[in-house]
């Protein structure tokens, strides 16, 4: 399988996800931030199809890639995702989590890749996710930012009156 389809595969799994999430949401807070985590999966997906073109067909093929592992894993139920959000309310955690399994998808078929090439295109595609997963911690603390105060780090070892 080639590695640049399952990586795309993936992303366009994740701009759906975070689509999805977006129209159902009834908070403007979270419509916003899953609007944006959508937008960030769409160039994210923009820039492995630029790398995909860019690299020989015969370069990006691992035949000990299995399929199944090309999805992205928070494609839940609605129950399921009402059940993680008990917890993670704005799914960060989630997103968080995603990110890190995906480089260490990566990194772990760099591994096991015999081809010099083939190592380093999936080494390229892990610091790719490193790049997005800071992206996704960016625009999460651009949406959270009106909830905390300067005053907040300033004052708080003072004990209350």
């Amino acid at each position: 399988m080639n590695v640049f389809d399952c990586a795309i595969k993936i992303e366009k799994e994740a701009k759906r996800y975070y689509e999805r999430l977006g129209s159902e949401s009834s908070v403007p807070e979270m419509k916003n931030l899953f609007s944006l985590l959508a937008a960030s999966e769409k160039e994210h997906l923009d820039s492995l199809i630029r790398l995909k073109k860019n690299t020989p067909p015969d370069q990006a093929q691992l035949e000990d890639l299995d399929g199944a592992v090309c999805s992205f894993r928070p494609l839940l139920t609605r129950r399921e995702l009402l059940e993680e959000m008990k917890n993670d309310p704005d799914l960060y955690k989630s997103a968080m989590r995603e990110e890190e399994q995906e480089i260490k998808l990566y990194e772990e078929l760099a591994q096991k890749a015999g081809d010099e090439t083939m190592r380093m295109n999936l080494l390229m595609l892990a610091e790719e996710e490193r790049r997005h997963q800071s992206v996704v911690e960016h625009i999460y603390d651009f949406v959270e930012a009106p909830k905390s105060y300067l005053a907040w780090g300033e004052f708080s070892n003072l004990k209350e009156l």
